[in-house]
């Protein structure tokens, strides 16, 4: 006769659906402004740099749209990238011009954008000792997406580090590379870059397994 306490635990747990995956809760913590929560005095958000950073100081924008084609209003995202001479700054502080860390969130208006204020990053050296391109590395967490998926933004204006990269070029299909490519923009003078990124279907992102 089994014990009360003798059913292994998977047996025990709901299912889960859609609803119950990531987001839109992790907003509630990370995403304060997004969730209509006030926001703290300290806060790990979307402005990466400051004006006295060393680089070029450029905005990076973009959607996150779902299998359907439809927008996803409630995606959180987290950059990681080295800064202008290629490192990675591992220590968060406030108080510095730059940090290699910063987060965003598409908004629940019509245009649904995630935004970053940050620098262009420097290259980076692959383990195998080649030159990565410039790239930043993101997270994104989203309702229905049940790990969260990885990828990279490269830059449009980068072609010869793109076509050189060891990271970069072990995607076959030039189309679905392009899938990474953050396309050059200037706004009010500004240098701005667009990655629209795709969770499933017909011009699905490429995502990473680290």
């Amino acid at each position: 006769m089994n014990q009360p306490n003798s059913q292994p635990t998977s047996d025990l747990m709901l299912r889960e659906t859609a609803s119950q995956t990531a987001g839109p809760y992790v907003h509630i913590g990370l995403a304060l402004a997004s969730a209509g929560n006030p926001v703290r005095d300290e806060e790990i958000w979307n402005e990466m740099v400051k004006p006295d950073a060393e680089g070029e100081h450029i905005e990076l924008v973009g959607t996150v749209i779902d299998g359907n084609g439809d927008l996803v209003r409630d995606a959180f995202i987290e950059a990681w990238q080295a800064d202008a001479n290629g490192t990675y700054q591992a220590d968060y502080d406030l108080s510095k011009p730059f940090n290699s860390f910063g987060r965003t969130a598409t908004t629940f208006d019509h245009g649904s954008e995630w935004s970053l204020t940050t620098i262009k990053p420097g290259a980076v050296k692959h383990p195998n000792g080649q030159w990565m391109a410039p790239h930043i590395n993101l997270t994104i967490f989203a309702r229905g997406v049940n790990v969260h998926l990885q990828t990279r933004l490269y830059f449009e204006d980068e072609t010869e580090a793109n076509n050189k990269c060891p990271v970069l070029s072990r995607i076959e299909s030039p189309v679905r590379r392009q899938t990474l490519i953050a396309k050059h923009e200037e706004v009010d003078g500004k240098v701005r870059y667009r990655l629209d990124i795709c969770l499933q279907g017909k011009g699905e992102t490429v995502f990473f397994d680290f």
